[in-house]
């Protein structure tokens, strides 16, 4: 139907609906649960006419321009989608794609390939053209289906360079998305059909913070069993029987001599081990006997009612196709009992007439209609997801969606007018708003609240911030399994750390020193609705000097971050019983504490854990276990604390392989060998090291200067007239040739006071050397008489019998060298000091050192 005669026929909608597309949507299965939960269908693309019918039969899309038969590959068919989405904003004011889902087919390539040469060939291109989809669509959820094995499989990515699946979304979705992926069981999840596939849910990063992906996985459910699924259903005990009242539940035809194969078994039993020949399957073949090949067990196996259902495939409508035999009957199952294992609902249409309709045809017209009908039907069928599986996705994403989120200045208002401070008034707010607002907004609103937040250093942690740690913990064999979280907060982490471990029994304990803060937590444990298997128990305690008496497979959680005062009791308890002796930063002694109690640790960190001197102790014991990740949040861990974080994940254990290493900023995932980036070949971990940096190093003498940082000039002793001059980074040229006068900038400090000064001895040295302080654009230059400079420029002091000439200082200035000191430096925006670790990579090239 052409777009204007679509604008004739509706008026523009008042309000707007929750929204999806389904690609690959075969018979409409799956999304069928979309439909269910009350979204709207913008545009469904199916390849196969009649599957695209049956769709329409079950009135999916809105408008019918929105049924798009084709190939996804083709423009057109793209066209037609993007046509679809400009429809539905401008008609039913939506402003964005609530959902894409794709079940691309996992093809070793394209379907016209056997023509192409091998540099030609594509591999897995239509999971790319999902992927280029979601990219031009931005949705705000993202959902793929496939094959266990689906994000491990090879694919040719845009860029033209074969990749696995994972690698091609991270590189394409990774900026705009925070996703995860899970191999499920279809049957731990509802269905009453073994099958093992990968979902992947993404979540637009604009409201990363509010969803995770975790918040709309599908549900873990108690399995249930032939008996309870299909169990009601009458028996058919003859062959062309249907059901009086359901065309759909019939005893499809075979041939007559092949039931003596299968009469005789009981369930779980197999044909081939029965002991008479003749039930044996088997064919005559020129008058002889000849039995049929055993290619697997599954074959002609008789299923039983009190396990779960097998896994449909397409040809479940053969007595020789693997698990297809009804546990009583002597037939395959019926397409209603198949629909019933998929949770496909009753009033699901598989043609343009009612059931009703159906039902009252003649036999031998229900014959017909079956003959014509059941394999397309049953095909379908097999291919398809779970009803269950999209509908218990769409039905927790509709009811987040439809909560409201409280922004940062909103919260800020509800804290003022209503008194949150107030422990007793926060927590009754919580308690009536629970079903109103959002549990991520709730939480936030609890840690603006918190008037100890900065002396406990108490800050909530971004859903999108946990999300990339709890998808990247190792996996544990345990059926039970301890967990500890140190400093718990508002629990901002214990509902997906119970989505993670679904399949396991969890004992959490969560610990935290401020009793109002854990008043509140179990006020907010009573809406996180966790499910049966987790148990909680709460400890009010300082968590460096509570004795544990469990060892846990897992410690997660956020320490507090900065110094301890050297006034505090504790403070000479916390280095005693700590590894690292040389700081006094309160997370150290928590690293120190949980790596010792856990068998994996998974903490936020400050980033300076990489490379301070301070740490380096620390950054040995780690080396000498196992990291299995390393996240690099930068600026992105807290929103207004200045300090870049990471997530270090970790065990004692000491089989190190590979360490991933994940840069949110760039949205850059790469895997390291461990003994890569750790090397002691450099005084810390070198996290983005590649063959580049390798390069660079080969050509460059290290460890070539000490340093020296003036920490006691304030600006206070500064005036910009009269006195020594004191250099400040800006005055260093870019190029490092020249001291800049800046008007408004330059500075200047008495004599007098310039004397009491540590940097003063160096006044008149003319041969050191200086370099800014905190950049990425490192010059060096030699330091001018009679001056001095503040904390802003290092001074550099070459050790003995080292040279440095002019050509050396014009390239700490190039390219290729700030390229290479970006990566010493791991990539750092606020902790670029000059330090005694750091200075080690102000290399000289090699032909110019003496």
């Amino acid at each position: 139907m052409a777009t204007t005669m679509l604008f004739q026929q509706y008026s523009k909608a008042t309000s707007r609906p929750l929204t999806y597309i389904s690609l690959f949507s075969s018979a409409g299965v799956g999304c069928y649960g979309f439909k269910q939960a009350n979204f709207q269908c913008i545009a469904t693309n199916e390849i196969v006419p009649r599957r695209l019918d049956v769709q329409k039969f079950n009135n999916k899309c809105k408008y019918d321009s929105g049924y798009i038969c084709g190939d996804i590959t083709d423009e057109r068919v793209k066209s037609s989608i993007y046509e679809q989405i400009n429809l539905w904003k401008t008609w039913e004011m939506v402003e964005d794609v609530d959902v894409v889902i794709a079940t691309p087919p996992c093809q070793g390539m394209s379907v016209a390939n056997h023509k192409k040469s091998s540099v030609e060939i594509v591999r897995n291109s239509l999971v790319i053209e999902s992927i280029r989809l979601v990219l031009n669509i931005k949705p705000k959820v993202f959902i793929f289906e496939n094959v266990p094995a689906f994000m491990k499989t090879i694919c040719t990515d845009t860029d033209n360079i074969e990749k696995s699946i994972q690698c091609a979304i991270q590189r394409n979705l990774g900026k705009e998305y925070s996703y995860v992926w899970e191999v499920i069981n279809f049957k731990d999840y509802g269905a009453c059909s073994s099958r093992s596939r990968t979902i992947v849910i993404g979540i637009r990063k604009d409201i990363a913070d509010d969803i995770s992906p975790y918040d709309i996985f599908p549900r873990r459910k108690r399995a249930r069993t032939l008996r309870n699924v299909i169990g009601h259903f009458p028996r058919l005990t003859q062959m062309g029987e249907i059901q009086t009242d359901d065309i759909y539940h019939s005893f499809r035809t075979y041939p007559e001599h092949m039931r003596e194969w299968i009469r005789h078994l009981k369930e779980g039993e197999c044909a081939f081990d029965q002991v008479e020949a003749d039930r044996i399957p088997h064919q005559i073949i020129d008058g002889k006997r000849v039995e049929n090949a055993r290619k697997n067990g599954d074959k002609y196996r008789r299923q039983s009612w009190d396990k779960v259902g097998p896994c449909v495939h397409t040809r479940n409508d053969q007595l020789a196709s693997q698990n297809t035999i009804h546990p009583e009957d002597d037939r395959v199952f019926s397409i209603r009992e198949l629909m019933s294992l998929m949770t496909v609902p009753f009033d699901f249409k598989w043609s343009r007439h009612e059931l009703k309709e159906l039902n009252a045809l003649s036999l031998y017209e229900k014959k017909a209609f079956l003959k014509k009908e059941e394999i397309k039907i049953r095909q379908s069928l097999g291919e398809a997801v779970p009803t269950v599986i999209f509908h218990d996705i769409a039905i927790q994403l509709k009811e987040i969606l439809e909560k409201q989120s409280i922004t940062e200045k909103e919260a800020s208002d509800f804290i003022l007018k209503k008194n949150l401070t107030s422990k007793r008034e926060l927590i009754n707010f919580i308690h009536s708003n629970a079903e109103r607002y959002s549990l991520a907004s709730l939480m936030r609103l609890t840690e603006l609240a918190n008037t100890k937040r900065t002396e406990n250093s108490a800050y909530y942690t971004n859903k999108s911030i946990i999300t990339e740690i709890i998808k990247r913990l190792p996996s544990t064999q345990e059926k039970t399994i301890r967990i500890l979280e140190p400093s718990v907060g508002v629990g901002a982490f214990i509902p997906y750390i119970a989505r993670r471990f679904v399949s396991h029994e969890i004992f959490i304990d969560v610990v935290d020193i401020d009793s109002d803060s854990l008043d509140i937590f179990q006020t907010m444990l009573k809406h996180m609705h966790l499910p049966g298997n987790v148990h909680v128990n709460i400890i009010c305690d300082d968590f460096l000097l509570h004795t544990f008496n469990e060892h846990y497979d897992y410690v997660i959680g956020n320490p507090p971050f900065g110094n301890v005062s050297k006034q505090s009791k504790d403070l000479p308890l916390y280095i005693k019983q700590s590894f690292n002796k040389n700081t006094k930063n309160i997370f150290s002694f928590f690293l120190d504490k949980c790596y010792t109690i856990a068998e994996t640790v998974a903490l936020i960190l400050p980033k300076s854990v990489l490379n301070a001197p301070e740490f380096s102790v620390s950054r040995s014991r780690l080396s000498d276990g196992c990291i299995h990740s390393i996240l690099d949040f930068g600026e992105y861990g807290f929103k207004g604390v200045l300090v870049e974080t990471v997530c270090i994940i970790c065990s004692g254990s000491n089989d190190a392989q590979n360490t991933t290493v994940f840069n949110m900023t760039d949205s850059e995932e790469i895997i390291q060998k461990q003994s890569y980036i750790t090397a002691p070949l450099y005084p810390y971990w070198i996290l983005y090291r590649n063959a580049f940096f390798d390069s660079v190093a080969e050509k460059l003498k290290f460890n070539c200067f000490t340093v020296f940082r003036d920490r006691q000039i304030t600006n206070g002793q500064l005036n910009p007239n009269s006195g020594i001059r004191v250099l400040k980074s800006r005055n260093i040229s870019d190029d490092g040739k020249e001291i800049r006068d800046i008007e408004g900038y330059d500075s200047y400090i008495s004599l007098h006071l310039a004397q009491k000064l540590s940097v003063y001895k160096y006044v008149d040295d003319e041969d050191i050397y200086m370099t800014p302080n905190m950049t990425y654009n490192p010059r060096v230059m030699r330091k001018p008489k009679g001056l001095i400079v503040n904390g802003s420029v290092a001074l550099l002091f070459p050790r003995k019998d080292i040279e440095v000439t002019n050509s050396q200082l014009e390239y700490f200035s190039s390219k290729e060298y700030r390229q290479f000191y970006r990566i010493a430096r791991n990539k750092q925006t606020r902790s670029l000091n000059i330090d005694s670790c750091s200075v080690f990579f102000l290399g000289l090239l090699q032909q110019e050192t003496f």
